[in-house]
């Protein structure tokens, strides 16, 4: 089931709301239930079969965390042999799901070239939301043994892991930024403002989905597709379709983000912010603090400090931050292609920090520094982007060369990649609105910026009440355009993650 469909929009999504506040009204404890069956039941839409999966590795790492807590008879020495057994549980059932066929195939590689027999493959599907359900619950077996943990509700642990808005596609969740909301009686009374405001940006979400990152995605696809099947892109249609890959995976993924956030606070429930407008980076350090930024926080606290963080000298603390971002790569699919972009974000940060460490030593940058930097940092995260969404390295190559006019430089039309999906004025157009809102405009969730009374309108209640009428008419109309825009299967880009 879809953000983006109507079954979720005019069906489920109501029901859940209406059930989850009446019976809370009551008892908030069977409110919470609800919501966790209602969560698991969104689950199960997509995929039964992978159903019993999730509730297992719910089971088990809910016991795992309260064997990992300290009590009576409970040495270190055991909570930590506990510690590496569930990780090992969870990571081993990650590698066999996500990652065996990978391996199996490089191995394959291998035996053939040494006329030996190959292996086979192990013909399992990816179980969706795998990924994000699995780090979240990885992070919290480590809060448990680093005693971090002081909730032990089951209802609230179970409704902490599935929590529909985030489940398939993250954010990544920590259990102290949702569980205490959880035990909060407030969150299970209806508060209007806050449903009004997260119907504002659950439609916001949906407009950057359905109305820009859709129709980028139509040409970026038309591109890379066309290279995998042997079309060659010339330097105009390869920078184009890059740029749109750019705003495609940017407006997807932020659009999934908003619509998460937004129908979690109708609920009652704060969502961690994840992108703060990562195209108005001016490194990639930068870049990393803006985006995906709750993917980011985890691999900070528990993979690149673990490793040693910047504490054991400088090549070290380089030699961490390409380890990081290398898992970072293969975290989000088991390719090459996922590690050679891992590799290169990790080399973008090791000359990053080496420039500000050698050269810049914290001075302050000034506006034209700042433009050089916002510039290369955007060149640097297109070209990274090529890798991560090509077929294979080869289509990677061939769009680079593209790219670099290798292929020539002549204007190639559309349709010699395939039918033409959108007419050229309307794509041009999309193209520059999604790049003047991912460059010029505010943060889309940022809840000062979206509050349906503007604070400094609070003191003038009739303009205040103008305002307020003049937002929610933008945000009909706005929902009105998307919803004619449903109707197609739209998945989003982060479900295969």
């Amino acid at each position: 089931m879809l953000f983006n469909s109507y079954a979720f929009i005019f069906c489920f999504f109501p029901i859940v709301f209406f059930g989850f506040f009446l019976i809370g009204k009551r008892n908030a404890r069977a409110a919470a239930g609800f919501l966790a069956l209602a969560s698991l039941f969104f689950y199960g839409w997509w995929s039964v079969q992978a159903l019993p999966l999730l509730v297992g590795s719910i089971c088990f790492n809910y016991w795992a965390g309260l064997r990992l807590t300290r009590g009576p008879g409970r040495t270190d020495a055991g909570r930590k042999r506990m510690l590496v057994f569930a990780l090992v549980v969870n990571l081993g059932v990650l590698a066999t799901f996500k990652y065996a066929n990978f391996f199996v195939s490089n191995v394959n590689e291998g035996l053939a070239a040494a006329g030996l027999s190959p292996l086979p493959l192990l013909h399992v599907a990816l179980p969706i939301g795998i990924s994000f359900y699995t780090f979240t619950q990885i992070a919290f077996l480590v809060d448990c043994w680093q005693d971090k943990v002081h909730e032990r509700s089951f209802v609230h642990y179970v409704l902490f892991v599935t929590y529909f808005p985030h489940l398939i596609a993250g954010p990544v969740l920590h259990h102290a930024q949702m569980m205490p909301q959880f035990a909060n009686p407030a969150t299970y009374r209806m508060d209007l403002n806050k449903v009004s405001l997260g119907l504002a940006i659950f439609v916001f979400g949906l407009a950057k989905k359905l109305l820009i990152g859709d129709r980028m995605g139509e040409y970026a696809d038309l591109m890379f597709t066309g290279v995998h099947n042997g079309t060659v892109p010339t330097l105009y249609t390869a920078w184009l379709g890059v740029m749109a890959y750019t705003l495609q995976i940017y407006f997807d993924f932020s659009g999934y983000s908003d619509m998460a956030v937004g129908l979690s606070l109708c609920l009652g429930v704060q969502l961690p912010l994840n992108f703060n407008s990562p195209y108005k980076s001016t490194s990639i350090i930068e870049f990393w603090r803006r985006w995906h930024i709750s993917l980011s926080t985890f691999l900070r606290d528990y993979l690149y400090v673990p490793l040693g963080g910047n504490r054991k000298g400088p090549a070290r603390r380089y030699l961490n931050l390409f380890l990081t971002m290398l898992l970072g790569g293969l975290w989000h699919g088991a390719a090459w292609t996922f590690v050679i972009w891992g590799a290169l974000h990790g080399t973008f940060l090791m000359i990053n920090h080496l420039w500000n460490a050698k050269v810049r030593r914290n001075a302050k940058p000034g506006r034209l520094a700042r433009v050089l930097g916002w510039f290369v940092t955007f060149i640097c995260v297109m070209i990274a982007w090529v890798v991560f969404r090509a077929e294979s390295m080869n289509a990677a190559m061939d769009i680079y060369k593209g790219m670099l006019g290798m292929h020539g430089t002549e204007l190639v039309a559309f349709h010699e990649f395939g039918p033409v999906p959108i007419r050229k004025p309307e794509f041009f157009q999309t193209m520059l609105v999604g790049l003047f809102i991912c460059l010029a405009l505010p943060p889309t969730i940022t809840l000062q910026r979206w509050v349906p009374q503007a604070q400094a309108l609070a003191g003038r209640p009739r303009v205040a009440r103008i305002f307020t009428g003049f937002m929610a008419l933008a945000t009909v109309i706005l929902l009105g355009l998307c919803v004619s825009k449903l109707g197609s299967y739209s998945p989003f880009l982060y479900f295969q993650f």
